[in-house]
């Protein structure tokens, strides 16, 4: 029979998979909401972080760090600031004269880029001595000190993150240089005020202007050649035996091998030298120049001529060894 035209009608089934949209769109939401929630976990984590190491870096501008601590605040992610890192050994018993001129040098850059106008919580300053983080040293296989290290923001570091010490030094004028071509940080460094070398000029002035007070009637040693000549020498030797450059790049005086404690006084390198090294070419080269006067002493004296002789080839001999010496010492450099 006809339903009448009023009549209500049963609705069409709906297909088995009519509900797979519903449930894809209730996932999405269900993943969205996952990862936003992960992403404000790791936004706060790095607040945390950042906030942290900034009240460090309020207290002092170079953060001590244990193992805990590296891991934690170098290592882990997420981080969006750099921190370079001087690995070192500065306890007594280490004997380790380096790590302490070193570490002079780290803490006037620390405090330069604290007390700079352009600091910000980009950089970071830490260090870990072996005593309280032995399992950094191990982890990172690091077997010497000291050791500076840069960790960018984001990725491991590399090859160029790991300041070149033995061949530059660690002068802070150098340590500036390297992080502002590894992080595009500039760090102006500002040494505190050293007046030992203004009162010594002062007092080597009044030396000399006394001198010349109490010798004012008789200025005849002024014209000494012989006077002259030593003081020539003098600087001569000096800016021969890298003097000059010890001064800008402030190398260490020797370098002692953690491992077997072995003391290298001349650098294996090329482009480096010991403070040391430095030395031992002025005493060679002071010997010979010393050699070269006495032979032409032994050469121009009056005397019988067997003996004079004999002085001749005695001296010549004594400077060939210097010589020999001296190129070998420039051969090993």
């Amino acid at each position: 029979m006809a339903l009448g035209a009023g009549a209500a009608r049963p609705l069409p089934h709906l297909p088995a998979g009519g509900c797979l949209p519903l449930r894809l769109l209730l996932l999405l939401l269900l993943l969205c909401g996952q990862l936003g929630g992960g992403q404000k976990k790791k936004e706060n984590l790095l607040a945390e972080k950042v906030e942290q190491l900034m009240e460090w870096s309020s207290r002092r501008s170079v953060i001590r760090m244990n193992g805990d601590k590296f891991r934690r605040f170098v290592k882990a992610p997420p981080r969006n600031y750099s921190v370079v890192v001087m690995f070192t050994a500065l306890q007594p018993q280490r004997q380790c004269s380096v790590c302490r001129q070193a570490n002079e040098e780290y803490q006037v850059l620390a405090n330069s880029w604290r007390y700079s106008s352009a600091f910000s919580n980009k950089l970071f300053f830490t260090i870990v001595d072996y005593d309280e983080g032995a399992d950094v040293f191990q982890q990172l296989n690091m077997n010497s000190a000291p050791t500076f290290m840069h960790f960018p923001p984001k990725g491991k570091p590399k090859r160029a993150d790991t300041f070149d010490l033995q061949r530059i030094g660690f002068a802070a004028e150098q340590l500036a240089k390297w992080i502002a071509d590894r992080t595009d940080v500039h760090i102006r460094v500002f040494r505190p005020p050293n007046y030992s070398g203004t009162i010594a000029l002062a007092l080597l002035v009044s030396l000399v202007g006394g001198l010349l007070y109490l010798r004012r009637n008789n200025l005849e040693f002024i014209y000494n050649k012989t006077g002259w000549a030593m003081a020539a020498l003098c600087v001569v030797f000096a800016m021969t035996s890298g003097q000059m450059w010890n001064h800008i790049r402030g190398p260490p005086y020797a370098h002692k091998n953690p491992q077997n404690g072995q003391v290298s006084y001349i650098h294996g390198s090329s482009q480096a030298q010991f403070v040391a090294e430095s030395h031992i070419i002025l005493l060679l080269n002071a010997a010979i120049t010393m050699g070269m006067v006495l032979l032409n002493e032994a050469a121009t004296s009056k005397g019988d001529v067997g003996k004079r002789r004999s002085e001749l080839y005695f001296i010549a001999k004594i400077m060939l060894g210097q010589l020999e010496d001296t190129v070998k010492l420039q051969v090993n450099i």
